[in-house]
């Protein structure tokens, strides 16, 4: 996984509302099998995952609902827009990761869409259980309370 201030990561979508629905327990960074057309979208910058997950489809783990529009350009050669899409993992991350979402409950959850520094197209995928309304409440009073708390020190400071 790449560091989070990493100048060379051009992120094109982001799942801003998953830290918020999920308790995020890991990140494992993987690849995504896809099309010209789609690639060319993607480096618009026009990919929208807030409503997209990863689950398994035979052997391999697919993403679902993640919204690459169509290229322009392209007319007759386009691709369909929320088609499921391989992620290009290890055998082994791939058994831990289903092997978490039919035992344990968990969900995997794309987080970021991005290239990496050889301009390849990554996904930034969260292993993560469910948050209750209880502790979604809890972590807004939290970051309100962080917020306060800063603008205090700032200008009594």
């Amino acid at each position: 996984m790449a560091p989070k201030s990493d100048p060379n990561r051009k992120v094109v979508a982001d799942n801003r509302s998953a830290r918020y629905h999920y308790a995020i327990e890991d990140v494992i960074e993987a690849g995504i099998a896809l099309s010209g057309t789609e690639v060319k979208s993607l480096r618009n910058g026009k990919a929208t995952i807030g409503e997209s997950y990863a689950g398994p489809s035979g052997n391999d783990l697919m993403l679902f609902n993640a919204n690459i529009p169509e290229y322009l350009e392209a007319n007759r050669f386009n691709h369909q827009p929320k088609r499921p899409r391989r992620l290009l993992l290890h055998r082994r991350q791939i058994d831990k990761l289903i092997g978490a979402t039919q035992r344990q409950g968990m969900t995997v959850i794309p987080l970021k869409i991005y290239f990496n520094e050889q301009g390849r197209a990554k996904v930034e995928l969260g292993l993560g259980k469910g948050k209750q309304n209880h502790d979604k409440r809890e972590a807004t009073k939290q970051r309100d309370w962080q917020r306060d708390k800063a603008r205090l020190m700032r200008d009594k400071g």
